[in-house]
C-alpha cells in the first residue's frame, strides 16, 4: 500500500515540476511572446486585444535591464521546482516543502488582488494569476492527504 502512494505521489510531483518549470521558462522570451501574440491577435477574443496591445508596447518600450527581472523570475520558478524533487525522492522526509508550496499558492491571491489594481492589472488578468495558485493547490493538496495515509499505515 506504502508502494501505491509512494508511486501516486511521484507522478503527481512530477507533473508539478514539469509544470512549474514550464510556467517558469515562459518569462524569458517576452517579447518573442509579445510580437507572437500581435501576429495573432484576431485568435484571441476582442476584450483581450487592447490588454494584447498595452502589454506588446510596453515590453518593447521596457529596457533590457529591466526585462533581466522576468529572467529572475523564470529562474525563481526553476528554483522552486528543484525543492520538489526532496518531495519526488523522499515526500515524508521532504513533507515541509509540501506544506510552503501550499502557503505559496494560498498567497498568490493576495498578491494578485493588492498588486495588481496597484500596478493597472486588469480584473481577469488578476483572475488568471490567481488560478495558479488555486490549480498549484489541487495537487499539492492531493500530495499532503497521500503523504498522511504513508504516516498512518507506517504508525
Amino acid at each position: 500500500m506504502k508502494t501505491t502512494y509512494l508511486t501516486k505521489i511521484r507522478r503527481v510531483v512530477a507533473v508539478f515540476i514539469i509544470l512549474l518549470v514550464l510556467s517558469g521558462v515562459t518569462a524569458f522570451p517576452l517579447t518573442t511572446e509579445a510580437d507572437w501574440m500581435m501576429a495573432h491577435i484576431n485568435s484571441f477574443p476582442t476584450f483581450f486585444h487592447q490588454w494584447i496591445i498595452n502589454v506588446s508596447n510596453s515590453i518593447h518600450q521596457t529596457p533590457s535591464i529591466v526585462l533581466y527581472g522576468t529572467d529572475w523570475l523564470a529562474f525563481a520558478h526553476i528554483i522552486i521546482a528543484i525543492f520538489f524533487v526532496g518531495v519526488y525522492i523522499d515526500p515524508l522526509k521532504n513533507k515541509y516543502n509540501i506544506t510552503v508550496g501550499i502557503i505559496a499558492c494560498i498567497a498568490v491571491f493576495p498578491l494578485a488582488f493588492i498588486c495588481g489594481p496597484i500596478r493597472g492589472i486588469p480584473f481577469y488578468h488578476q483572475l488568471i494569476d490567481c488560478s495558479f495558485g488555486a490549480l498549484g493547490l489541487i495537487p499539492l493538496v492531493y500530495v499532503r492527504t497521500k503523504i498522511k495515509k504513508i504516516e498512518e499505515v507506517k504508525g
